[in-house]
Formats: C-alpha cells, sequence, structure tokens
C-alpha cells in the first residue's frame, strides 16, 4: 500500500494513482442503461425523458426489468473498481479509482461525455468501500422515495447524508471521497434541483414532457 501523505510516495506513485482513475473510468463508462434498453427493445434511452443512460431514465421507458439490471450494473461497475483495485493494490488506489468509475458514468468518452447521473455508480463504491456506510446511504434512498416518489430528491439526501455515514464508521478517507462524489453529483443534479425548487420535478416511473 502505498503511503497517502507523504510527498515522496506521490511523486513515485503518481502514475499509478492516474492509472487507477483511468481503470475506474474506463469500468465506469461502460453504458449499461443504453445497452439494456436496446436490448429489451426501447431503442435509444437517450431519447426518451431526461435523455441519460441512467436507471430512472430506463424506469420511463417502461420495463421496470430494464431498469433494475441497470441499476444492479451501474452499480456493480463501481464496486468491481474498488474491489480490483483494493485486492491488487490497496484501498488507496481503491479510492482514485472509485472517482474514476463516476467520472466514467457521468462522461463516458464513447458517448461524447454525456451520461448518467452518477447516483447508482455511488452506491456501488460506497457499498465495495464500507458496506454498512453504503447500505445506510442506500436505504436513505429507499426511505426518501417511499415519502415522495422523487428519484432525484432521494439522490441528493442520500449523497449528502453518505460522508456522514462514513465518518460514523471511522471511515474518514471515504468520507473525504463521498464528499467529493456528493459534490459532483449534487452540480450534475442542478437542472432537477431547479425543478425541486419549483415544484416541477417529476415522480419516480412519469414520464417527462
Amino acid at each position: 500500500m502505498f503511503d497517502f501523505f507523504h510527498p515522496i510516495s506521490w511523486s513515485m506513485a503518481g502514475p499509478y494513482y492516474a492509472g487507477a482513475v483511468l481503470f475506474g473510468y474506463l469500468l465506469g463508462s461502460i453504458p449499461f442503461g443504453l445497452i439494456i434498453a436496446h436490448l429489451a427493445g426501447s431503442g435509444d434511452v437517450r431519447k426518451i425523458g431526461s435523455g441519460n443512460i441512467g436507471a430512472t431514465n430506463v424506469l420511463r421507458t417502461g420495463n421496470k426489468w430494464a431498469a433494475a439490471a441497470t441499476f444492479l450494473l451501474d452499480a456493480g461497475k463501481g464496486a468491481a473498481a474498488v474491489l480490483i483495485l483494493n485486492w491488487a493494490y490497496g484501498n488507496d488506489m481503491a479510492v482514485f479509482g472509485a472517482l474514476g468509475a463516476v467520472l466514467g458514468h457521468l462522461f463516458p468518452v464513447w458517448l461524447r461525455f454525456k451520461g448518467g447521473k452518477g447516483v447508482s455508480t455511488f452506491f456501488g463504491v460506497m457499498i465495495a468501500l464500507c458496506w454498512p456506510a453504503g447500505l445506510l446511504a442506500g436505504a436513505t434512498w429507499i426511505a426518501m422515495a417511499a415519502l415522495f416518489r422523487i428519484s432525484s430528491l432521494s439522490a441528493l439526501v442520500a449523497t449528502a447524508l453518505a460522508p456522514a455515514y462514513m465518518i460514523a464508521f471511522g471511515q474518514h478517507l471515504y468520507a473525504t471521497l463521498a464528499l467529493v462524489l456528493a459534490a459532483i453529483i449534487w452540480a450534475v443534479h442542478r437542472t432537477n434541483i431547479r425543478r425541486l425548487l419549483k415544484g416541477e420535478e417529476p415522480r419516480i416511473g412519469a414520464k417527462m414532457a
């Protein structure tokens, strides 16, 4: 394992950290939502609803199984990036891989950097890094979704609380990562936030105009 805070280690290990980000990015950039929607006969999911490739938008095709598969695979690619790098190089490298995986889902080079909102992949990396905190974040999403039936609101609350869950389990490095990822996810949800403030955000499963 590399010494995460030692300046010399940073200098020597820089290419490895960059490689970890790239590895995570390539895994994260696999557009499972686009692939699954096509295989399910729903066509190009980018031409439906919000136009993104995540599970929530796949659900707008009316195919719940396709949406569930998209969620599991998007979460799985994030978890895979973390677990593989943690096994090979240790948890510091896994953190960089986790960052890369979420960035890859958000900005896949194959789709001209227009991907999903990163929430499923976020949950995947959180569970792989510290499963109790990750499950709490997931439970937060489920509770909010049950109460308000708004996917974006559920995601915003769950990602905002994830750093606190990591701290509660003594995972301060992972809490820092969760905070960075939450900030990125909030940024890509800016349009959703504006609709939430106006009371115009669609409910889960509803079709968007």
